[in-house]
């Protein structure tokens, strides 16, 4: 049965690393929103009747009567289906906790950009979001990438085999790098291991063909990695 993604067409945001999983693992899958009904299709699964619990906003993934939310949500429920956490609880429990961390460390990126609201342009909050960078870059960037390079035990975050936490993981530094590109320079020395994850899950084949092709929609500024000259300090 295919999986039904459903996300912004013309960003990779949230919705990234679900597609990363999915095609690592070669599943058969429709990202619907970049088809002829657009951001419609997302805009549908989004609706609910009151006194249900739909989804509050993508990426959501619909697989028969299975509908999940939320990135890290959509991850723990996607890791065994693909292969792609261990077997055991405490490996599943451990890769969900790693993804969540993931989540707050989007969230911190986005909110360099988008300090006082979403709501508003960058350009409304320009002023903030220089001193909300500057922090950033300076104490809560190297402590959340050092914190995953000790983690690293072998080729992969939890060892030998790839998980969908290494596919996040190849993300953030692949993101951080188009957003940051002089700040990442200095950083990328202090977490090595980290590094060497990013390289290894790009040659990864699967992954090396997603990226080559139309389906990897390249970075930009609508989503949380964004570049702003001004707020790339060293």
């Amino acid at each position: 049965m295919r999986y039904l993604l459903y996300y912004w067409p013309s960003l990779q945001g949230r919705g990234e690393p679900v597609r990363l999983a999915l095609e690592d693992a070669g599943a058969d899958y429709e990202d619907l929103a970049r088809g002829p009904a657009g951001a419609q299709a997302v805009m549908r699964v989004l609706q609910g009747k009151r006194g249900t619990l739909p989804p509050f906003a993508p990426p959501v993934l619909v697989h028969g009567k299975t509908v999940v939310s939320h990135t890290a949500a959509i991850l723990e429920w996607l890791g065994p289906r693909l292969g792609l956490v261990g077997k055991s609880e405490r490996a599943r429990m451990d890769a969900h906790r790693a993804q969540l961390s993931i989540t707050d460390l989007f969230a911190e990126v986005h909110d360099t950009h988008h300090p006082i609201a979403t709501s508003l342009y960058y350009e409304d909050q320009k002023r903030e979001a220089k001193r909300r960078t500057e922090i950033f870059i300076a104490e809560r960037l190297p402590k959340l990438l050092e914190y995953f390079d000790r983690a690293i035990r072998g080729p992969y975050l939890f060892g030998a085999r790839a998980t969908y936490v290494d596919l996040s993981l190849f993300q953030t530094i692949a993101g951080l790098s188009y957003a940051y590109p002089r700040a990442m320079k200095k950083i990328r020395k202090k977490v090595p291991a980290l590094v060497k994850l990013h390289d290894r899950v790009a040659a990864r084949p699967r992954i090396a063909v997603y990226l080559a092709s139309p389906r990897r929609i390249a970075f930009n500024e609508s989503g949380i990695f964004r570049h702003y000259d001004e707020l790339d300090a060293l």
